[in-house]
């Protein structure tokens, strides 16, 4: 089952997919160079010293007959013309929001709801720092009520197991709505 990680830039997808996978991640991380400079916005992230230009990659297995496969969408605006490759196959996706930059995370909630992909939206708690209740971010971010909200820290990996695991609650739940109904 591939699943997409995906959310604006510097939400924590390479950490996310680093902490749950059983396997060590294929990242395709590089430094941020003056290049990049009035290219990438680094408010609330200025911290940060590298960025995914391609994928993060990882791999959990459930059982033999199931494995998920995690693939790190890359963040910037500049690369979001790697998603349209990424997303082929996709069960469905994660979306990553950080509370101090919800607006980076509008692009990624659209793109999946126009094409129909279920998704899960995982609240990067960074630091357990949880400054907004998950009604006010549904809310800003216009959220369906159908789309599972879930408080993580995307370092955890028990955490980001758990929103995986909403993900796959949701396809499921999904799925019975839409199965046909046997006749009686």
């Amino acid at each position: 089952m591939k699943i997409l990680i995906a959310g604006g830039f510097g939400v924590g997808k390479t950490t996310m997919v680093g902490a749950v996978s059983e396997v060590a991640p294929l990242r395709t991380e590089e430094y941020l160079t003056h290049a990049s400079v009035g290219v990438d916005d680094l408010d609330g992230v200025s911290g940060k010293s590298t960025t995914t230009v391609a994928l993060d990659f990882g791999r959990i297995t459930i059982n033999r007959d199931l494995v998920l496969y995690l693939f790190g969408t890359p963040g910037q605006e500049r690369f979001w013309f790697m998603w349209n490759d990424l997303v082929h196959g996709a069960m469905g996706a994660v979306v990553l929001v950080d509370t101090r930059r919800l607006d980076v995370s509008f692009a990624s909630i659209d793109f999946f709801e126009s094409r129909g992909i279920p998704f899960v939206v995982g609240v990067n708690c960074f630091h357990g720092v949880k400054d907004r209740t998950q009604e006010e971010i549904r809310k800003a971010l216009d959220l369906d009520p159908q789309v599972p909200l879930v408080l993580c820290d995307a370092r955890d990996r028990a955490a980001a197991r758990d929103v995986l695991l909403a993900l796959i609650d949701h396809l499921l739940a999904d799925r019975s709505r839409t199965a046909p109904h046997p006749v009686a």
